[in-house]
C-alpha cells in the first residue's frame, strides 16, 4: 500500500514522502492517527501544496529554535540529591525532573525532547542535549550536588 505521509514518522519518512507500508500498519495505524494519505492521483496534487507549505512552515521552526537554543546558551539547571557511598544517588534525575526545573527558570520544554538516555543517577556535571528541532540541538549543563546529612 502506497501512502502520503502528513507528519514526520520515525523510521519511515518525513512529511510528504510517498512510502510504501504494509496493508495491515497503514490501515490500522497511519491512516486512523491522521498520520498519513492513501497514494491516490488526486491526493499526489495535494501533496505538491503540501510539500511547499512543509518547507517554509520547518524553515520557520528552525528559526525559532535556534534562537531559543541561544537562550539555552550559559544555562544550567542544579539539583540537590541525597546520595550514598561512591556518590550514587538515592533515586536518580530524568527528563521530567530536568523540564520542572527549566521551567521554573522561565523555559518550557517537552520531557520527551530531553535527549537523556538512562537517567543521571550520580553527583557531578553533566551535559544533556535538548533536540529543539531535527537541525538544531541545545547543549544544557546539569549539576547534581549532594544534600547534606542531616543528623
Amino acid at each position: 500500500m502506497e501512502v502520503i505521509l502528513k507528519e514526520d514518522v520515525p523510521k519511515l519518512g518525513s512529511r510528504g514522502d510517498v512510502v510504501k507500508v504494509a496493508e495491515g500498519y497503514g490501515r490500522n495505524f497511519l491512516l486512523p492517527r491522521k498520520l498519513a494519505i492513501e497514494a491516490n492521483s488526486a491526493n499526489k496534487a495535494v501533496i505538491e501544496q503540501m510539500k511547499a507549505a512543509s518547507v517554509r512552515r520547518s524553515a520557520k521552526e528552525k528559526i525559532q529554535a535556534e534562537e531559543l537554543a541561544k537562550q539555552f546558551e550559559g544555562l544550567s539547571v542544579s539539583f540537590t540529591r541525597r546520595s550514598g557511598e561512591n556518590d550514587q544517588l538515592f533515586g536518580s534525575v530524568t527528563p521530567g525532573d530536568i523540564a520542572e526545573a527549566l521551567e521554573k527558570k522561565g523555559q518550557t520544554v517537552d520531557r520527551r525532547k530531553i535527549q537523556l538516555h538512562d537517567p543521571l543517577k550520580s553527583l557531578g556535571e553533566f551535559t544533556v542535549p535538548i533536540k529543539l528541532h531535527k537541525d538544531v540541538t541545545a547543549h544544557l549543563k546539569v549539576v547534581i550536588e549532594k544534600e547534606p546529612a542531616t543528623e
